[in-house]
């Protein structure tokens, strides 16, 4: 499992990353570098970026909304690996949420920046509301796929 959270870790840096990169690509913006390592916060680096506030917002939206997207396909056509691909779309909308929801009061990374940007923190805080319960919400009942049962207080008439 921890091996598995490693991962998901890693993937969510690069769809959010990704995000960035779509939407400077359609803005008109020019990528300088993505950095991309497990121990450090991800980034997205422009060369040239003359709509900043779309950009930075397709991250986390982008963060959120592939991993969910890709989990209803492979749940319509591989379910038995679905429990996988929903905890890494559920784990995505949880961090993202909190990256934003949190991150705006200290104003780190895409809060500050959106922040910087003129953006209203009530947006930051309004997706983190939405994103992280949405992603707890996912998230409950996958226990048993990963070999985690939750046992009753009261034993089962079989167990007495």
């Amino acid at each position: 499992m921890m091996v598995y959270l490693a991962i998901c870790w890693y993937g969510m840096m690069a769809v959010h990353e990704l995000g960035h990169v779509l939407g400077a690509w359609l803005t008109g913006g020019v990528v300088e570098r993505v950095i991309l390592h497990p121990l450090a916060i991800s980034r997205t680096d422009l060369s040239v970026n003359p709509h900043p506030l779309p950009v930075v917002w397709c991250g986390p939206i982008f963060g959120c909304l592939l991993p969910v997207l890709v989990w209803l396909t492979v749940w319509q056509f591989v379910e038995k690996f679905s429990h996988l691909a929903r905890f890494f779309a559920d784990f995505c909308c949880v961090a993202n949420g909190a990256y934003l929801g949190i991150g705006s009061f200290e104003s780190v990374g895409d809060a500050g920046d959106l922040l910087k940007h003129q953006c209203p923190i009530g947006y930051l805080w309004l997706f983190g509301i939405a994103m992280i319960p949405a992603g707890f919400a996912l998230w409950n009942g996958l226990g048993p796929a990963f070999g985690i049962l939750i046992r009753n207080s009261v034993p089962r008439e079989s167990e007495r």
